[in-house]
């Protein structure tokens, strides 16, 4: 499928807003938020936003609940750390401006990942514009460039199939198949991206029984390398459209 700008009209409350400085060094940073319900057991449940801001050198994730908010870091190696990857006072300066940006944003996330969520399906209906009733309030126009997905074919072969995610350095995709419509449990294909050349490859699982799977293994290992392109490799939907929503927050586009 060709590349797309799809518009949502979205609830980003009252704009432009007036944030602390952001360091120089921090002037492009990648911004996502997620809001859901988690649960606590003994039928308690909790509302958890949790924010990130993916800079050169490392992250910086806040997590807010009823408790207030949390945060810690990660490294330029992805490992989770107390300690900040940047000099002091950047990171004091860093923490002002993320901590204005959770505190206008946290009022409108529960339905500004709802909205993501449907315009996303709306983008998957074909739609160009998403717009939804949201009654008397300042709206604003958010146009996100979307990748064109790779056309696939529904599973042509015999049984169920799933796909987890292998515990190894190349971010691999495991195909796990079931010859009866039970949980797939049987790893047929891993597929990974290329370092080299940024596309995916794949390898089929040494033993599998192509028969009884219904397909040759050429044809199940490019159905699943196209799959791990529209899922691993281009940007889902409701995460760019979430995205751009904080990057007009945030003044940033």
């Amino acid at each position: 499928m060709p590349d797309t700008v799809f518009r949502a009209v979205l609830d980003l409350g009252d704009l432009p807003l007036e944030l602390p400085a952001l360091p120089t060094r921090f002037r492009n940073p990648v911004l996502n938020a997620d809001w859901f319900v988690e649960d606590e057991g003994e039928g308690d449940e909790e509302e958890v936003a949790v924010f990130s801001v993916e800079l050169e050198g490392g992250q910086l994730h806040l997590e807010t609940t009823a408790g207030g908010v949390d945060h810690h870091f990660h490294g330029a190696d992805g490992e989770e750390t107390d300690n900040s990857p940047w000099p002091k006072r950047e990171t004091r300066d860093l923490l002002a401006w993320a901590l204005a940006l959770v505190e206008h944003t946290l009022p409108l996330l529960e339905d500004l990942t709802e909205d993501a969520e449907e315009a996303a399906d709306w983008h998957h209906e074909g739609l160009r514009v998403y717009a939804r009733d949201f009654g008397p309030v300042p709206l604003e126009i958010v146009d996100v460039a979307i990748p064109g997905e790779q056309m696939m074919l529904p599973w042509l072969g015999s049984g169920r199939t799933d796909h987890l995610h292998a515990d190894d350095e190349a971010h691999s995709l495991l195909l796990t198949w079931n010859p009866d419509d039970a949980d797939p449990e049987t790893p047929i294909v891993r597929a990974w991206l290329d370092a080299g050349t940024g596309e995916p490859v794949s390898e089929a699982v040494a033993g599998v029984d192509w028969v009884a799977v219904g397909l040759p293994e050429e044809e199940v290992r490019a159905w699943f390398e196209a799959f791990y392109l529209n899922h691993e490799v281009l940007g889902d939907p409701a995460e760019l459209i979430m995205r751009a929503a904080l990057n007009r927050i945030a003044g940033l586009g």
